[in-house]
C-alpha cells in the first residue's frame, strides 16, 4: 500500500474558560494534586489539509452559547479558518467527533460539506433520553436539527466503528465521553497523530487514566485512552481536545496568530 501524502494539522482556538478548577476537569484527586487548583480550558476546532483536500474536525460553537455557559468567546471558528486561508464554503468534509454543544455548532456554515458522524451518536441525540434535561444539557436542539436537515439533503455520512475517510485520515469510535465519541487519526510528516477531541480533554486525563467528569460510559472512556495511544505513534502524538498546553507545546502558524492557531504536524516542544 502506498504511503499517503502527509497532512498539515492546525488547532484553532475559538473560546477559553480561564477560571475552571481541576475538579471541573478531572474525576479523581491523585496524591498531592490540589483538586481546587486553577485549571483553565480552551476550545478548539481542527483543520487537516494537504494538496488534495481539506478536512475540518468539529465546528465549535457560537458566541451566545459560550457566554451562556460562562466561557469567553474569542472568535467564530469560521473566522479562524479564514485567518489561515480556508473558505468554509470550499470545505468538502467535516468530521463531528460528537454532538456536544461546543463541537457541533456552525455546521450550517459549511454549506458544501459532507458531515461524518458515528451512528451511535445520532441514535443517542434523537433518542428518548433527550427528553431528560440532565441528559440533554450537553446538546443543543438547533445543532441536532441542523444535522437532521443535512441528512435529508443527503450530505451526512454515518460510520460504525472505524472508517478511512481519505488516504491517511481515518475515524475511530471510542465512546465514553459521548455515546458515539470518535477520534481522528492523521498521517503527518512526524508520523501518525491522533486528534483525541473529547476522548481526552487534557493531557492529564489520558496520562493518569483520570477522566473528565462528563461521562456517557466510564469504562469506554478509560479504554478510549488506550485506543488513542495505540493509534498514535507515541503519547506525544495524541492531541487532547481542550488543553491550553497545546498552544504552548506547538508552534504558532504565524506571529499574528500566536496564542490562537498552532501547527500539530511538527514535533512538540519539551513538556
Amino acid at each position: 500500500m502506498s504511503t499517503p501524502e502527509p497532512y498539515e494539522i492546525y488547532a484553532i482556538r475559538y473560546a477559553t474558560s480561564p477560571y475552571r478548577m481541576r475538579f471541573h476537569n478531572c474525576l479523581f484527586c491523585h496524591g498531592k494534586d490540589a483538586h481546587d487548583a486553577l485549571m483553565p480550558m480552551d476550545f478548539f476546532v481542527w483543520v487537516i489539509r494537504n494538496k488534495q483536500r481539506i478536512i475540518v474536525v468539529d465546528t465549535g460553537s457560537r458566541d451566545w452559547k459560550c457566554k451562556q455557559r460562562g466561557h469567553e468567546f474569542i472568535r467564530c471558528p469560521t473566522d479562524g479558518l479564514k485567518a489561515i486561508g480556508i473558505d468554509p464554503a470550499g470545505v468538502e468534509d467535516v468530521v463531528i467527533t460528537h454532538m456536544h454543544w461546543d463541537h457541533a455548532g456552525n455546521i450550517d456554515k459549511f454549506v458544501n460539506a459532507k458531515v461524518h458522524l458515528q451512528v451511535a451518536e445520532m441514535r443517542n441525540v434523537t433518542s428518548q433520553d433527550m427528553g431528560i434535561p440532565a441528559l440533554n444539557n450537553f446538546f443543543l436542539v438547533d445543532d441536532v436539527c441542523t444535522v437532521v436537515k443535512r441528512l435529508f439533503e443527503g450530505s451526512v455520512t454515518f460510520h460504525e466503528k472505524s472508517s478511512e475517510i481519505a488516504p491517511g485520515v481515518s475515524i475511530h469510535e471510542v465512546g465514553g465521553h459521548s455515546a458515539g465519541m470518535q477520534v481522528v487519526r492523521v498521517y503527518t510528516r512526524r508520523g501518525w497523530v491522533v486528534l483525541a477531541s473529547d476522548a481526552s480533554h487534557f493531557y492529564v486525563n489520558f496520562q493518569q487514566n483520570n477522566p473528565f467528569p462528563v461521562l456517557y460510559n466510564f469504562q469506554d472512556t478509560v479504554r478510549g485512552y488506550q485506543m488513542c495511544l495505540s493509534l498514535a505513534d507515541s503519547p506525544d502524538h495524541v492531541i487532547p481536545g481542550h488543553d491550553p498546553l497545546v498552544l504552548k507545546r506547538y508552534p504558532a502558524m504565524s506571529s499574528s496568530l500566536e496564542g490562537d492557531v498552532v501547527r500539530l504536524d511538527v514535533d512538540p516542544a519539551a513538556a
